[in-house]
């Protein structure tokens, strides 16, 4: 049964795009068929799997959300077997006017991944750091919503209105979707402050929050500059170890 993620987080600089990256790319080498939906304009999901965003053309999930492009038509092989990517340019931008006078505007997304869910174990979807349409699409179209939390001073800040903004769409959109985790993000076990955090959000939200914990790593943040993701840039890295345990445990979740 296929199942699709959103991987969501208003709020910038939370490992939103290194999460989507590297757990679609664990869960690819765990043989699940993966496909990656970079549906932030900036493209980093894309580069981040070695694909020159500025030569993509015009086969991206632009095109796919605006004129009616059918999702196989862009998708792109990886350099890992099983993970496949629906790219993403700067053009992405302009789409939130244009699907603003759509009908039923906010299913476009449901819509096109409809036609290839058959195809895939897991589709991930990495939002851009807004909750304007594009992210409402995505949590739309999703059955359930990872949201990477940094363990750093305010990670609990805007949370209140990601989670009211989530409300919203199983009220009037997709009520079978559910928060499937919370990951927390760069965490240093050195640090007070990194500690106080785990604390403070998993009291909140007990067994909401994923028991892997992803650590900071130098390895981690150099492997998008090289168009990999940290299990191929470094697969006995600290953040590649921590992604495959994340996908491990993701895997798990869902069996029961």
């Amino acid at each position: 049964m296929s199942k699709i993620i959103a991987i969501a987080n208003q709020k910038g600089g939370v490992g939103k795009t290194t999460t989507s990256v590297n757990l679609a790319a664990s869960l690819a080498v765990l043989e699940q068929k993966v496909l990656l939906v970079d549906a932030d304009p900036q493209g980093n999901a894309s580069s981040g799997l070695g694909v020159d965003v500025q030569q993509l053309g015009d086969k991206t999930i632009y095109e796919c959300l605006v004129d009616g492009l059918k999702a196989s038509e862009a998708m792109l092989p990886t350099e890992i077997e099983h993970l496949t990517l629906l790219p993403s340019n700067i053009n992405l931008v302009g789409a939130e006017v244009e699907m603003m006078n759509l009908p039923e505007r906010e299913l476009v997304m449901r819509k096109v991944l409809d036609e290839v869910k058959g195809d895939f174990d897991y589709i991930l979807i990495d939002c851009s750091p807004s909750l304007g349409l594009i992210t409402v699409n995505s949590l739309t179209a999703a059955d359930s919503v990872i949201i990477p939390v940094q363990c750093e001073y305010f990670a609990l800040e805007g949370l209140g209105k990601l989670l009211s903004t989530i409300k919203l769409i199983q009220k009037r959109l997709n009520t079978s979707l559910e928060i499937g985790g919370f990951v927390l993000t760069m965490y240093d076990s050195r640090l007070r402050l990194s500690n106080q955090v785990v604390e403070e959000v998993r009291k909140n939200f007990q067994d909401m929050v994923f028991k892997t914990l992803v650590n900071r790593n130098t390895r981690l943040a150099e492997a998008p500059s090289y168009g990999q993701p940290a299990i191929l840039y470094d697969a006995s890295s600290r953040g590649a170890e921590d992604y495959m345990a994340l996908a491990q445990e993701l895997l798990m979740r869902n069996e029961k």
